[in-house]
């Protein structure tokens, strides 16, 4: 069972690889240079296109040759959200939680792994994402994909949250896919995967008031619309 689990997260890892790397090629303007498909030594905070978006929000990327340096005032780890989990990228110091958890890619890369590539390479060529204000709706493509098998007609907080574990957390496996790493590592520099899932997993289960819980329900509700 382990065996199988294991080689279904490889499958995903290997799908957001050359999906990403698809995805922000199209982008407007492209790339410059273009990622590779098969190679990662060019993505991470050696890319311009990648590296913001692994940017922590606590940081100003335009600083983006101290953070490339690893300079100590530019630690990255798992305490601070990477700009992609955020719509946009757009990070409001006043609401920390605005438009958390709703990225363009991370909504493409959900798709990508629960229903199929080409329904996440839809939603990019029809421009309906990243914008918050726009409904979004999964869209089933493909006869056998995972969430039919799964009987998953909507999207539930813990799939937003994170899977089981740390390397199959859908956070981490499109961190892990921005990355300049080839091959999957708990801790890759500063950055710890596992701290990242827990804090993640915190973030959903353990709300600090009724104004939290509230938000994560229309959390909720904004992916299933």
């Amino acid at each position: 069972l382990q065996k199988g689990t294991d080689g279904a997260q490889g499958d995903d890892s290997a799908t957001l690889k050359a999906a990403v790397a698809q995805w922000l090629n199209e982008s407007q303007p492209p790339p410059d240079p273009p990622l590779s498909a098969e190679q990662k030594n060019g993505r991470g905070f050696n890319h311009e296109i990648t590296g913001k978006l692994l940017c922590p929000i606590d940081y100003d990327w335009s600083k983006a040759d101290a953070i490339r340096e690893f300079q100590p005032n530019f630690c990255i780890t798992a305490h601070s959200w990477p700009s992609f989990l955020y719509a946009d990228g757009d990070y409001d110091l006043t609401r920390p939680a605005k438009e958390l958890f709703k990225g363009k890619y991370l909504v493409m890369a959900f798709q990508c792994i629960f229903t199929s590539p080409g329904s996440a390479q839809n939603e990019l060529n029809s421009r309906n994402i990243p914008q918050a204000s726009q409904p979004k709706r999964i869209t089933w493509k493909t006869h056998c994909h995972v969430a039919r098998l799964l009987k998953m007609n909507t999207v539930q907080l813990c799939m937003v949250q994170c899977s089981s574990t740390a390397n199959s957390c859908m956070q981490n496996q499109l961190h892990f896919a921005l990355s300049s790493c080839s091959s999957w590592m708990v801790v890759d520099e500063d950055f710890n995967h596992e701290e990242f899932y827990h804090n993640i997993v915190d973030y959903f289960k353990l709300p600090i008031s009724p104004q939290k819980a509230a938000e994560l329900n229309d959390l909720l509700m904004w992916w299933n619309q």
